[in-house]
């Protein structure tokens, strides 16, 4: 849990009774390859940091799996609308090598927002991620998909060195096929 307390007071300094609360609301988690963290149709109930690890999310559409993100060490991860609105997800969420998370509970996430520094923290994760959200797709659905994938290169490099490259392309919305192309002009 050291890891876990160290990422949240790089964003909110916290007091030693929020850090206990931390430790006794979250807890570890580990998935093997290929494990589903969540499926279409259930109720997200955690949203995790992942200390190790990558998770895909995707969803189904017209039976083609549709890779929406990579998630990766030190990520907040979760099916927003489902955690948020306890309502069933739309999409996956796999484990696509063994993953490490610390889970916090929908219920535990309440209590714990009852903690001040807590409730700071979280206000600050969620400013952060809406701000970086709009400025990730307003930026990424202007560029080429060339330029996409240098983006990706540059501001997300473990998704391109672990993720596989089927996933990538559908990240990309481009075949496997001119994903190596991409790829093989670029290096």
């Amino acid at each position: 849990m050291i890891e876990l307390i160290k990422h949240i007071n790089s964003f909110q300094e916290l007091d030693t009774k929020t850090e206990q609360a931390i430790k006794k609301y979250f807890v570890k988690e580990i998935f093997k390859k290929n494990d589903f963290i969540l499926e279409e149709g259930k109720t997200c109930k955690n949203i995790s940091l992942i200390k190790s690890g990558l998770v895909r999310r995707f969803y189904i559409n017209e039976g083609k799996d549709i890779t929406e993100w990579l998630y990766y060490d030190y990520q907040w991860l979760t099916s927003t609308a489902s955690f948020i609105h306890q309502k069933p997800s739309l999409e996956y969420l796999q484990a696509c090598e063994e993953t490490e998370l610390y889970s916090l509970s929908y219920s535990n996430e309440q209590k714990l927002l009852e903690y001040p520094l807590f409730a700071k923290f979280h206000i600050k994760l969620l400013r952060n991620f809406v701000a970086s959200f709009n400025e990730f797709r307003h930026t990424y659905n202007l560029i080429p998909t060339r330029e996409k994938y240098k983006f990706l290169l540059s501001n997300f490099p473990e998704i391109i060195k672990r993720g596989k490259l089927k996933h990538v392309a559908s990240m990309l919305d481009i075949s496997q096929e001119t994903l190596s192309r991409i790829r093989s002009s670029i290096y």
